[in-house]
């Protein structure tokens, strides 16, 4: 396991922290949950990391089997500017993502429950799954890189504790300057709801140029 490697999936689990519904839902439980916020705020962000974490052993687990064959296909030439072709589309497409408002994909909860916020946390889950770039390059990358079982479920536990690791922070700020940061958090909220466009125009750079950059060895 290179530093490098390392390197390179920290690179892309911290600009999996730009993500915005799960900090979105984090800021909306900070200001509406008051009896029970340290126990659903955890429950919530394990679900979160849980099922990430889940998704990306069945993906490690299921293609492992593969390795030789994937490895060997992603070295032929004709595969290699597909990846290319596909990476310059992400890249040129990233420019014109815009920024829309939109409403909130998220359900509003009338009752608190903890099954209430395994829903939430399941919700999001799906919500992000289908934008996580990142966190399937990151896959790919060790996979390419055949990494012991040990290995690459460190480096995605680790991973998926980095992407909840803005949520954990707000949630200590709160509890320790709540007088003051209420106030910031209702501005944030605002936010976070509309910068969905933004964040994905970014990872979907950053996603395209790791694919290029990744695939000129082959052309």
């Amino acid at each position: 396991m290179s530093i490098e490697l390392l390197l390179l999936i920290g690179g892309l689990a911290l600009l999996d922290t730009l993500s915005p519904t799960t900090i979105g839902v984090t800021v909306y439980l900070l200001l509406t949950e008051k009896e029970k916020l340290t126990k659903y705020i955890l429950i919530y962000l394990l679900t979160v990391a849980l099922l990430y974490f889940l998704i990306g052993v069945s993906l490690m687990l299921g293609l492992s089997f593969l390795l030789e064959t994937i490895s060997k296909i992603f070295q032929n030439r004709v595969v290699s500017w597909f990846i290319f072709i596909i990476g310059g589309i992400l890249f040129i497409a990233s420019f014109f993502v815009q920024n829309k408002k939109k409403k909130s994909k998220l359900p509003v909860l009338n009752s608190r429950s903890i099954l209430s916020i395994l829903t939430l946390g399941f919700i999001t889950f799906l919500i992000e799954a289908g934008t996580a770039f990142p966190y399937f390059a990151s896959i790919g990358l060790m996979i390419n890189s055949k990494l012991t079982w040990f290995e690459w479920s460190s480096i995605l536990a680790a991973y998926n504790f980095i992407m909840i690791l803005p949520s954990l922070l707000l949630f200590t700020c709160y509890l320790l300057f709540r007088k003051w940061i209420t106030k910031p958090l209702q501005k944030l909220h605002m936010k976070t709801s509309n910068y969905g466009g933004s964040a994905l125009s970014w990872i979907m750079c950053i996603v395209g140029f790791i694919l290029m950059f990744k695939s000129l060895d082959y052309l």
